[in-house]
């Protein structure tokens, strides 16, 4: 099966362009991607003494299931060299499984939609771009667009002019 799905990209530590890259030249393998957002520079979340992060959002199709995809995902992580000191504390890359098709999921490892995407401006500001008529059956209606609008507390500082390098050598 041929499933879409979206993730999030999110790095402030090294290089968060140049991994962004290096994590998309390794889903080659799992996933193709169909787009790509512009990268967002935002305020840390959470835990507020750490550098500013760089996010972005990528549109993919994969034949993996979503637990999967996940692992998958994980796995780039760790080649990227992720390491968890703290919840929400700084990292080099930070990949989420953040949608996939309409499915709704709730276990330990996965909970689809992601939680929290609604209310997180970092998150739906690059989505924004994908798609803006995104919607998830468990959103009641509510779009990308419609979420951005009425969010609360903004922690986008500003759109980066930063190309994404992509492995065939073209840019975003």
């Amino acid at each position: 099966m041929n499933a879409e799905a979206y993730l999030g990209f999110g790095a402030n530590l090294g290089n968060p362009t140049q991994t962004f890259s290096q994590a998309c030249e390794r889903m080659e393998g799992f996933a193709e991607i169909l787009g790509f957002s512009k990268l967002y520079r935002s305020k840390p979340y959470g835990f507020a003494d750490q550098p500013s992060f760089v996010n972005a959002a990528a549109r993919i199709r994969t034949t993996l299931s979503p637990k999967e995809l996940l692992t998958k995902l994980q796995e780039t992580e760790r080649a990227l060299g992720k390491k968890v000191i703290r919840e929400n504390g700084p990292r080099v890359i930070d990949l989420d499984l953040l949608l996939y098709e309409d499915l709704v999921l709730d276990t330990n490892e996965l909970q689809l939609p992601h939680p929290g995407i609604l209310e997180r401006d970092f998150v739906l500001r690059p989505l924004l771009d994908l798609n803006p008529e995104l919607t998830h059956p468990n959103w009641s209606g509510t779009s990308i667009k419609q979420a951005l609008e009425g969010i609360e507390t903004s922690f986008l500082l500003e759109e980066t002019d930063e190309p994404l390098d992509r492995p065939d050598g073209s840019q975003d």
